[in-house]
């Protein structure tokens, strides 16, 4: 499961954010309805609609999402990484995550007081020195960095809590300053605009008056859906599908990924006892409606162990223990 730790300084949005993805997620889950394992911890369902779509083409007994875990850590102050604070508890909870989501206040607003004086985006954006995660010159020295658990090692996504008015527009002066530090400091990272007011106010809609809140406000996409899809893209993650008369299901899996390291995701016994993955395209699949269709069509490959795997593939494990 994908882990992402929301962290930021008080009053930029950061509690909103993770409210709005308890208020807007609780309807829309089935079998992962956002639910709090601990008072700052939440699961919430990957929106994709390709298994929408191949559930109501297979009509199962039930459908299951794959699912993200964000991680409400604690606020940060001054002197937090001497254990100002909740520092201590910052550092225990922040090394536990995939991937750290830093939150930035990009508004103005006079009745929201920023704990370290006027608006500025670039001195919250912590850029002083070079951080681990930029340090690593091949795939082996990145795995190495990250597994001692420095904090810089971490992917590290910028969630920018603009005004609802620049949402369409993707702009303002705080974002354009703020897009102009990361590239300078943190090439590989990812800035999602969002409106932490806009998402908790979307929250509470559903169906057609989501759909037209989010089109009042020239996106077609809730910014917490574009939070998570960034989250994917920059751990270079990916989606499979397993589908049968009880469930059609979304799994995670790492872009390059073989058939084996995809039958692991689901259990330990398909990878030791693996034989072959009768695959399937997505696109396939959803035109023709079932297995017995594909495989009558010639849509269906038998793959061996060493297939790698694309996003939205549809796989059938054949194995023996």
């Amino acid at each position: 499961m994908l882990r992402l730790g929301i962290v930021g300084l008080p009053n930029v949005g950061k509690s909103t954010l993770f409210n709005a993805l308890t208020s807007s997620k609780a309807a829309a889950a089935e079998n992962y309805p956002f639910c709090t394992v601990e008072p700052n911890v939440g699961v919430v369902e990957v929106p994709d609609a390709r298994l929408e779509r191949l559930n109501e083409v297979v009509r199962p007994k039930k459908k299951v999402p794959a699912v993200v875990e964000f991680v409400d850590i604690a606020g940060l102050v001054k002197g937090a990484s001497q254990g100002e604070g909740l520092g201590n508890q910052f550092l225990s909870h922040i090394r536990e995550v995939d991937a750290v989501v830093h939150v930035i206040r990009c508004f103005d607003d006079p009745d929201v007081v920023h704990v370290m004086g006027p608006v500025d985006p670039v001195r919250t954006e912590l850029n002083a020195g070079r951080g681990a995660r930029e340090a690593g010159e091949s795939d082996d020295a990145v795995k190495f960095l990250r597994q001692l658990g420095l904090l810089t090692a971490k992917p590290i996504l910028y969630a920018a809590n603009v005004n609802e008015d620049d949402l369409a527009g993707r702009g303002g002066p705080w974002l354009d300053k703020l897009r102009a530090a990361v590239q300078a400091h943190h090439e590989e990272a990812e800035i999602v605009p969002f409106s932490a007011k806009f998402e908790a106010e979307l929250g509470e809609l559903s169906g057609t008056e989501r759909q037209e809140y989010l089109a009042s406000a020239g996106v077609s996409e809730a910014g917490l859906d574009r939070l998570i899809h960034a989250g994917y893209r920059l751990l270079g993650l990916q989606t499979f599908f397993t589908v049968g008369e009880n469930e059609v299901r979304a799994w995670t899996m790492h872009r390059g990924g073989t058939a084996f390291d995809a039958a692991g995701e689901i259990h330990s016994d398909f990878q030791r006892g693996f034989i072959r993955a009768e695959t399937v395209a997505y696109e396939d699949f959803a035109r023709v409606g079932s297995y017995k269709a594909a495989r009558e069509q010639g849509l269906v490959r038998s793959e061996g162990r060493d297939y790698v795997v694309k996003d939205g593939d549809i796989l059938l494990f054949r194995f023996n223990v």
